[in-house]
């Protein structure tokens, strides 16, 4: 086994402590990952804390990973040492499945394993990515391109996936019109992700206190929603809206933004359940919708297109002694536009 260093929870209301843990022995279908950077993500702050439901403490977050692979079990074909690598939010899945089949391990029918909070097929608690090293299974790993540099790659591993696959989904392109709530570590991606597609993007935020940096990122437009002529003025507007806040907002009133067919998608994930009036959709057959990250194929292809358009996010680096303080600065709004760990400070 390898004994990796770690950054650790105990508790709901704990801080992150140094630890260290035992990452299995290499299967055959193994590659052991030397984490060089991780990013810090809503959902680790969500999960650490609780909300989300039964934690087994301590816990070790982060699904936004990327690394060097340092060894290989003697049947791995997709990757060898040296390789520039990385994971995101889930480890394994069935592979059985009709959705596993179809490459969107995402949706597994059985659970796919998550990166950390889950049990993997070892009967074993899985932890995550503030960590040194990591084993995952080569199926499950993800080529970074050269041109993308690693502490730059790691957000890509859910921020990226999570905003590129509804925009793939919801076909974003030359003559749609995309907005994107919230500016935060998912917004400024998709907004990215949407312009370099070819959508008219807009951004839909509380003030204008981003605006300059949502038209650098390729914004076409910047609305305050906290200015109630905003919806007044774009009722019926959008063919695709991507909600990416993490907070119980007001549906209906975002809903009555869309064209007719048109469709908002949350990716964000509030702790607290959300509601709308079902007439918001049926008057312009309009539709709500999730999404949650994305298969491995699709996860690859992002990180290509990312490096075709030299596409990467804009990211704060921290020491591991920095964690506690980055997840308030999380809830605080006050990160432009993620936080990605450097992992040599373990």
């Amino acid at each position: 086994m390898v004994t990796a260093k770690v950054r650790a929870v105990d508790g709901a209301d704990q801080p992150f402590q140094a630890m260290t843990i035992e990452r299995r022995d290499l299967d055959t279908q193994d590659v052991l990952i030397e984490i060089k950077f991780a990013g810090i993500c809503h959902s680790d702050i969500h999960t650490a804390r609780g909300e989300w439901g039964p934690v087994n403490y301590p816990l070790v977050p982060g699904h936004e990973i990327a690394g060097i692979v340092t060894a290989v079990g003697s049947e791995v074909t997709k990757y060898k040492i040296g390789d520039r690598v990385g994971v995101g939010c889930m480890v394994d899945s069935c592979r059985e499945c009709a959705n596993c089949k179809k490459g969107e391990e995402q949706y597994c029918h059985k659970g796919n394993v998550p990166t950390y909070a889950g049990v993997d097929k070892y009967g074993q608690p899985t932890q995550g990515g503030y960590a040194s090293h990591i084993v995952v299974t080569e199926d499950f790993v993800l080529g970074i391109p050269d041109n993308i540099s690693l502490e730059h790659a790691a957000p890509l591993l859910c921020a990226g996936i999570t905003t590129y696959s509804p925009l793939r989904t919801w076909n974003a392109g030359p003559g749609k019109k995309v907005a994107v709530v919230g500016l935060g570590g998912l917004g400024h991606m998709a907004v990215k992700i949407a312009h370099a597609m070819g959508s008219e993007v807009t951004v839909l935020s509380q003030s204008l206190s981003k605006k300059d940096d949502g038209l650098k990122f390729g914004a076409d437009h910047y609305y305050a929603t906290s200015n109630p002529e905003t919806f007044q003025n774009l009722a019926g507007t959008f063919d695709l809206i991507i909600n990416t806040v993490s907070a119980k907002i007001d549906i209906d009133a975002y809903i009555s933004l869309l064209a007719l067919d048109g469709t908002i998608v949350n990716v964000g994930a509030p702790a607290e359940p959300l509601s709308l009036n079902v007439f918001s959709l049926i008057s312009q057959r309009r539709s709500f919708a999730g999404s949650m990250i994305g298969g491995i194929r699709e996860t690859q292809e992002m990180l290509d297109f990312c490096a075709e358009h030299n596409i990467v996010p804009e990211i704060e680096i921290i020491s591991a002694d920095q964690i506690d303080e980055a997840y308030e600065r999380v809830l605080a709004s006050d990160v432009r536009y993620r936080f990605v760990i450097d992992t040599s400070t373990l």
